[in-house]
């Protein structure tokens, strides 16, 4: 059976739910659904769509580097959003870190989080060359 290496960040869900934020099984990484989560466990930046969105991608960035990965390593995004009408704003925040990189990405909206002032989650997937 393959090592398996996971990632934490602190998400009050992580527990309760059972479920690493990121898990590394061989050169495969899986980033769980990403919220926009400040490390006390309130909702980072309540009604900025691009700042909730840059949140999502550094607890992302975050979790990956813990097992081994870089942004550079990111195959795939998807991102769900609250109001798809509004999604230059995440697309904007996505592309600054992602514009070189460029994996595939998906934007699709939702009907709601768990949270009704989430305005974004972010999944993502990685693969090393090792």
């Amino acid at each position: 059976m393959m090592n398996r290496l996971h990632a934490l960040s602190g998400s009050p869900y992580e527990d309760s739910i059972g479920f690493s934020r990121a898990i590394r099984v061989g050169n495969v990484i899986s980033v769980s659904g990403t919220a926009p989560i400040n490390p006390d466990g309130s909702t980072a930046h309540p009604g900025d769509l691009y700042l909730q969105t840059k949140t999502c991608l550094f607890i992302i960035e975050k979790a990956i580097s813990e097992i081994g990965a870089t942004l550079k390593d990111i195959n795939r995004t998807r991102i769900f959003l609250k109001d798809v009408t509004q999604w230059e704003l995440a697309a904007n925040a996505h592309g600054e870190l992602f514009s070189d990189i460029k994996p595939a990405s998906t934007f699709v909206e939702v009907s709601r989080f768990i949270r009704e002032d989430w305005l974004v989650e972010i999944e993502a997937d990685c693969i090393l060359n090792t």
